[in-house]
């Protein structure tokens, strides 16, 4: 955090500026998925050195904390965009956020049921299956689609 005050100066100068394999570690993502990010906007473009080595501070660990949270809750890089916009706005209404995050919860009730479905039939058809040296497959029937021995 910067400060436009004199005791601020300090503290400004005594913020690491970590590399990206530092920030990735610190943030739990990898060096590669910190570009990555990059490259989206959702991490917005960092001080470099002479070299042309990023620098990367609290601020954007904290970011690349978010976005991992948020990935491993499943959101969309594009939800994780608008996340991180309302994360950012102080401004914001906790109503925007709920929205987004009902409609993750609904996207993810209706792949569970698909997924539900898919084992329920799968598991029909291993209980159909005779599983023994006899060629006849419902298994392989199925997935072939018509139904019927050839």
């Amino acid at each position: 955090m910067r400060c436009c005050c004199g005791a601020g100066k300090e503290r400004a100068v005594a913020e690491a500026q970590l590399n990206i394999g530092e920030a990735a570690r610190r943030s739990g993502v990898s060096a590669k998925m910190v570009r990555h990010y990059e490259s989206l906007g959702l991490l917005p473009a960092v001080n470099r050195t002479e070299s042309g080595y990023r620098q990367y501070g609290d601020r954007e660990v904290h970011t690349l904390r978010f976005i991992r949270r948020a990935r491993d809750l499943g959101f969309s890089m594009a939800e994780i965009a608008e996340l991180l916009k309302l994360w950012q706005n102080r401004r914001r209404s906790s109503h925007q956020v709920h929205h987004i995050a009902q409609r993750h919860v609904d996207e993810l009730t209706r792949k569970l049921q698909e997924m539900e479905a898919m084992r329920r039939t799968l598991q029909h058809l291993i209980d159909c299956c005779h599983g023994d040296e006899r060629p006849e497959c419902p298994i392989l029937e199925e997935l072939g689609g018509d139904g019927h021995k050839d």
